[in-house]
């Protein structure tokens, strides 16, 4: 999926020297899966972009309630909602996770269904859900929506956000690049 969002260090083209150093770190498989839930549990809104063929694509903010063990995000919805309408007409989506206090960030692209189980609407369900399903679990609007990533990028520190900014002012001072952290692309 083309979404237009560009994956990498920012608008430097190949031909410039980068202005910051950073380390790649490609993951795969359980490690991917273990990047997103870590990123998930920090900050679980994300926005959720649908329907890549418009511009611009329609984006709404949602929590997501889970990254299961095969590395599905799962989200609880309306039945009639434009998400929902928009999943039908073309399944590609995308989910954007901005944690800029932990400098942690998280662009997935993947399939989404939406998904009328029972069991599932019972694991995800939480006392805050209550707010936008008044009547429960049971609610005949509430929906599952679960996206399966096909590819995703990553942002994150690897010393923790103290070091990190220590790093960035070092940098300043002396005038070295600064360490940007570690980034690299995230598949199952």
């Amino acid at each position: 999926m083309n979404s237009g969002v560009r994956h990498g260090d920012g608008p430097a083209s190949a031909n410039q020297t980068p202005k910051h150093m950073s380390t790649t770190k490609e993951l795969r498989g359980t490690d991917a899966i273990e990047k997103y839930k870590e990123i998930v549990s920090h900050n679980p809104i994300c926005m959720f972009l649908t329907r890549p063929e418009k511009n611009p694509m329609p984006s709404r903010p949602m929590a997501t309630q889970k990254v299961c063990d095969q590395g599905n995000f799962w989200f609880l919805s309306s039945r009639s909602s434009m998400k929902n309408e928009d999943i039908a007409k073309n399944p590609d989506v995308q989910l954007i996770f901005s944690n800029p206090s932990d400098s942690e960030f998280l662009s997935v692209s993947g399939k989404a269904s939406v998904v009328n189980d029972e069991a599932k609407k019972k694991e995800l369900w939480g006392p805050l859900t209550k707010a936008w399903f008044p009547d429960g679990v049971e609610d005949p609007d509430l929906t599952v929506i679960k996206v399966s990533p096909d590819e995703g990028h990553y942002w994150d520190t690897k010393n923790g956000k103290i070091i990190s900014m220590l790093k960035i002012v070092a940098a300043a001072v002396t005038g070295h690049p600064a360490d940007a952290g570690v980034h690299g692309n995230v598949k199952l």
